[in-house]
């Protein structure tokens, strides 16, 4: 028997909200099943799904870390995908591309040296409002967390991470744009 998932597991699954789930299922674009009142999804149908359905728009995509590794797994990762990815070993840098070029989605390190990531986040949100911030820490309880919170809604990624995660995070937040 395959594994079904409820509207609230598949929506974590997916990485996006519940609203976005009920969204697509009325638009019949999600493969679902109604178990009396109740949507539920297989797994492997919703994996299945998502391979035929993978994103075809290409996303300019801006890194904002100080660690190298991170920026290279981030670069190397999507630009074999079609991403076009720039990095900025600093929250100055990253501030001067925001400024300067137009971005997709940035992933953005909370804790770096000189300007922290929530300062970076806060003067985003008034310099391009609507630009998608995902926030990418090993310190989610942190005060600096909290600070970030306070400027508007982001995504998060908590390292470690791997390839995959950066892989969903990117197509999760392309489906919903397209959706």
């Amino acid at each position: 028997m395959p594994k079904l998932m409820t509207v609230s597991e598949v929506a974590g699954y997916l990485r996006v909200t519940k609203k976005t789930i009920y969204r697509l299922l009325v638009r019949g674009k999600i493969p679902a099943t109604k178990v009396g009142n109740q949507w539920r999804f297989a797994k492997d149908s919703i994996d299945r799904w998502l391979q035929r359905n993978s994103v075809v728009a290409k996303a300019n995509i801006l890194v904002v870390d100080d660690e190298e590794v991170v920026r290279l797994l981030f670069k190397t990762t999507l630009e074999e995908l079609g991403h076009q990815v720039t990095g900025a070993a600093s929250a100055l840098r990253g501030l001067e591309l925001i400024k300067r070029r137009d971005f997709d989605l940035v992933f953005l390190d909370l804790k770096m040296p000189g300007m922290d990531g929530a300062e970076l986040f806060r003067q985003i949100k008034t310099i391009k409002p609507k630009l998608p911030v995902t926030i990418i820490t090993g310190y989610p309880d942190s005060e600096l967390m909290a600070r970030a919170l306070t400027y508007g809604p982001f995504g998060i990624m908590n390292k470690p991470f791997g390839e995959s995660d950066i892989v969903s995070a990117v197509n999760s937040f392309l489906k919903v744009i397209s959706a």
